[in-house]
């Protein structure tokens, strides 16, 4: 089976570079200017493309192929498949970014599901860095698809010697662990950046992992897989590394600083997403509605941390 990346940002670009140790792959970007002339990502300097990557612009070229990777940002997935007239039928599509899409409320594969509905959809998720997997460090990630059948191909199409994919049928959940840990993370670096310590931090992520835990069970998702690479592995990375860029957002969002507005940080319309549904089914998620205040501007890391702690007292 042949493989194609599309998006040519940090992720994408790490993954192709990874997978290129098992054979050709095809990595389609908007510019391909900068990865042809040097071989190498801006956005992952000092490392080298390998000569398995096949560079195009051509969306009909990338589309041959029989799996297909979206490193596309969650917020311009449903857009990007629209300009793909095939229904992609018989291929197997892998959804590589992690969000709640503002519109209509779907994830990754959801999006997937409803956009080509006669292709197989799957997600791969967990606590991942592009830089550590272009450099070959050894990652564990989540590869969620209800076939499992076709989850054990894409498993061993997918799998390198420092890339391990663990299959799972539960997408929901691997979608919903991937989206929800990046509202987390900007809750944790927020209260980092305001200086309220590590103790604080500590119950975020406790407190986090919870109200994660209580919405995909609300959908039907497996508490093991909440447990898991794809819920609380990658809450643990993304809430304690300054490589995350929601953290980053909540690190600035704490000290009051500005942060560039070019950067991708899923976690803030995730959190908006979560809100809106919230409202709409009557679920109590209180982190997520702090951070997608918190991030619209509509309240100060003081407001939320005085909301949170006088919210009534309960048993755990």
């Amino acid at each position: 089976m042949s493989v194609s990346v599309f998006g040519a940002g940090a992720f994408g670009t790490a993954l192709a570079i990874s997978l290129a140790q098992n054979g050709p792959v095809t990595l389609w970007a908007r510019d391909v200017s900068p990865l042809e002339n040097k071989r190498q990502s801006p956005r992952l300097p000092g490392i080298t493309l390998p000569d398995q990557i096949s560079i195009t612009g051509d969306l009909e070229q990338a589309l041959e192929n029989d799996t297909l990777l979206f490193s596309i940002p969650m917020q311009n997935l449903s857009g990007f498949l629209s300009r793909i007239n095939s229904d992609l039928e018989g291929k197997a599509l892998v959804a590589c970014c992690k969000g709640v899409d503002l519109r209509s409320g779907l994830g990754p594969v959801g999006i997937l599901s409803e956009t080509k509905p006669k292709a197989q959809a799957a997600i791969l998720t967990g606590p991942s860095f592009a830089a550590d997997i272009a450099k070959g460090l050894p990652t564990a990630l989540t590869l969620a698809c209800t076939d499992d059948a076709i989850g054990k191909e894409i498993q061993h199409q997918l799998s390198t010697p420092s890339l391990r994919l663990y299959r799972s049928t539960d997408t929901v959940g691997a979608e919903l662990g991937g989206a929800l840990k990046n509202v987390m993370a900007i809750a944790c670096g927020a209260a980092m950046g305001a200086g309220l310590g590590d103790s604080a931090r500590a119950a975020l992520m406790t407190r986090g992992f919870a109200e994660m835990t209580r919405f995909a069970a609300s959908r039907e998702a497996r508490p093991e897989t909440m447990a898991g690479l794809s819920g609380l592995g990658d809450l643990a990375l993304t809430c304690t590394s300054d490589l995350s860029r929601n953290y980053q957002l909540g690190l600035a969002l704490g000290r009051k600083e500005a942060f560039d507005p070019s950067i991708t940080v899923e976690g803030a319309a995730t959190a908006q997403a979560m809100d809106r549904i919230a409202i709409d089914t009557g679920l109590s998620l209180p982190i997520c509605h702090a951070v997608a205040a918190l991030t619209q501007g509509r309240v100060t890391v003081d407001d939320v941390m005085t909301q949170l702690l006088s919210r009534p007292l309960k048993e755990e």
